[in-house]
């Protein structure tokens, strides 16, 4: 890895308004970036372990998770330290994993990193990364060392897991951060889903699970979450939502749409393993990014008549510096659009930077300023032609793209790419 500083230009302004940060580059030749410097920002994207253990003698040194997760922490360090970071600046570390028992050797080598601070944090199981026998992956965001103060929040009352040790919430300027929540009971979590979260043992229609869920989850831990800083429900300008099963996409979306008056924030919903979260019999697990300048919150529909992949949801919101997307998909009112039936994957990456650059340009700002692109593929081998399309698109522009595959299918049947944007808009 190149721990290289890369000015992207901005079109739009003879000003720069990104740094990529840590180059290299893929197999097919694509410019990746580590991570991205982005005003106060500091982004670090798809992070993988360098180091996966010594395969020739698996059993006659340290568990060859723990290996990895140390990697992984080692290669945060160096992403974060290139943008003027370090790991007590992170306010927000997004795991997958491809087996559960990784899991406790991550959070043993993220204490020995991290001390006594742990940033807010939301951890799920996927099938599969782009490394062959890499488990685990890893997002963070960060706050400069020159940038604003970071203030976490113990919410009175609100259990957190018990052997995670994150904080659930974080202030950094205008934004809160809100860990992922499961709908889990008693200190600690340790009463595993809430009593009030299921069906009655015995009964067939007592409630839906994934609704009861749902509204647990939204009553007694995103609510007390966010108002540990003061804030609201309404003051939500992005969730990542998380389904073992994608067909409850539209009961979740009736519960979410009620919690929120109809005014749903930016909001990505992707399917996970079965199971996918720490509870095994889970269904739904959610974190948050809450503004403190609500009314300043800008909504973005698409002007070239592309619609959000679920009917009510917004492409994208801007908040502050930062144009926040729902999950995008290649969809029209009839499906998948016609255009990909014949072009497949490369069809859909068209249209999907289209339907953002269309966004970005309504918010005053270029894809050029991309801060983190995540994309969940259904089959990692569409990757590399992604990215083609992107580098055919941006060619001077490290991508700083994070990938994982999850179970098919997506929430549009036939797309089999979901792109999630954050985009600096200073």
């Amino acid at each position: 890895m190149l721990d290289a500083v890369v000015t992207v230009p901005d079109p739009m302004s003879s000003r720069p308004k990104t740094q990529a940060l840590s180059l290299t580059q893929s197999a097919s030749g694509v410019s990746l970036a580590g991570g991205v410097r982005a005003g106060p920002w500091v982004f670090v994207s798809g992070l993988l372990p360098r180091d996966l253990g010594n395969a020739q003698r698996p059993r006659s040194g340290e568990p060859p998770w723990l290996t990895q997760a140390k990697s992984v922490w080692q290669g945060a360090a160096d992403v974060l330290k290139t943008g003027g970071a370090d790991v007590s600046r992170i306010v927000r570390c997004d795991q997958f994993f491809t087996d559960w028992r990784a899991v406790p050797f991550f959070h043993q080598a993220r204490r020995a990193a991290c001390g006594n601070y742990i940033a807010p944090s939301t951890s799920i199981l996927q099938p599969e990364t782009l490394v062959p026998g890499a488990d685990m992956m890893t997002d963070m965001i960060a706050v400069a060392s020159d940038g604003p103060a970071i203030e976490p929040i113990f919410p009175k009352g609100l259990d957190t897991p018990s052997t995670s040790s994150f904080v659930p919430v974080v202030r950094a300027g205008n934004l809160v951060f809100v860990a992922g929540f499961l709908a889990a009971s008693g200190p600690g979590d340790l009463d595993g889903v809430a009593k009030e979260a299921k069906v009655p043992e015995g009964h067939l229609w007592k409630g839906n699970r994934i609704q009861l869920e749902a509204r647990y989850v939204i009553k007694e831990k995103l609510i007390p979450a966010l108002a540990g800083a003061g804030l609201e429900l309404k003051d939500t300008v992005k969730a990542n939502v998380f389904l073992r099963d994608i067909d409850d996409v539209p009961a979740f979306n009736q519960v979410w749409a009620e919690a929120f008056g109809g005014d749903i924030p930016a909001t990505s919903i992707t399917p996970t393993s079965n199971p996918g979260f720490a509870i095994e019999d889970s269904r739904i697990e959610i974190n948050l990014v809450a503004s403190t300048e609500r009314k300043s919150v800008k909504r973005i529909d698409s002007e070239r008549g592309a619609l959000a992949v679920c009917d009510g949801h917004p492409v994208a919101l801007r908040a502050g510096d930062l144009l926040l997307f729902s999950g995008l998909e290649a969809a029209d009112r009839n499906g998948l659009i016609a255009a990909a039936k014949r072009g497949g994957i490369e069809a859909q990456m068209e249209y999907l930077i289209d339907v953002a650059e269309d966004a970005c340009a309504q918010a005053g700002t270029t894809l050029r300023n991309a801060t983190r692109i995540l994309q969940v593929h259904t089959d990692l081998a569409e990757l590399a032609p992604a990215c083609r399309v992107w580098q055919r698109r941006f060619p001077d522009m490290p991508l700083p793209i994070s990938a994982a595959r999850v179970p098919a299918p997506l929430i549009v049947p036939g797309c089999t790419v979901q792109l999630d944007l954050w985009v600096y808009a200073p």
